[in-house]
């Protein structure tokens, strides 16, 4: 388990420094071209998305998600998504921490797999869906930014 813990410590700096790597904060509500979703709207939604499957669903800590406004929401200050960051990280770190090695094979619900699955599938594919939006919001900057 810590080395899912690390993959997804990892996977947070990652989503902090992309953050930080944007100049103009304005920048990371802009939409462009075929772009439909901004960078501000990617950070939301993958705070959002860990915080309900992991924070709610697997650590039952109460979290209630409201998908719509993750997509919807707009000019939020990089300060306040740094903050829904820093508060994902802390809560990943306690929840995953409950788990031990042998909890890995336990079935969970997995409802973005249409199917139940162990615990160590679901955490993994819910990593990938972190990085798979990580790369985008790499582009979706590097776009916005002028960047290369």
């Amino acid at each position: 388990m810590e080395a899912i813990l690390q993959a997804y410590e990892a996977a947070l700096d990652r989503l902090e420094a992309e953050l930080a790597a944007y100049g103009r904060e304005e920048n990371l509500w802009k939409v462009t071209g075929q772009i439909n979703n901004s960078g501000g709207n990617l950070i939301l939604h993958l705070v959002g998305n860990l915080n309900h499957f992991i924070g709610a669903q697997l650590g039952d800590t109460g979290y209630v998600r409201d998908r719509p406004a993750e997509f919807a929401d707009k000019n939020v200050p990089r300060q306040e998504l740094t903050t829904r960051i820093a508060s994902t990280r802390a809560m990943l770190r306690d929840v995953l921490a409950r788990f031990s090695n042998d909890d890995l094979n336990r079935i969970v619900e997995a409802p973005a797999l249409d199917e139940p699955a162990s615990l160590e599938r679901w955490i993994l594919h819910l990593l990938g869906h972190l990085h798979y939006h990580l790369g985008q919001l790499s582009y979706h900057r590097r776009i916005v930014e002028g960047d290369s």
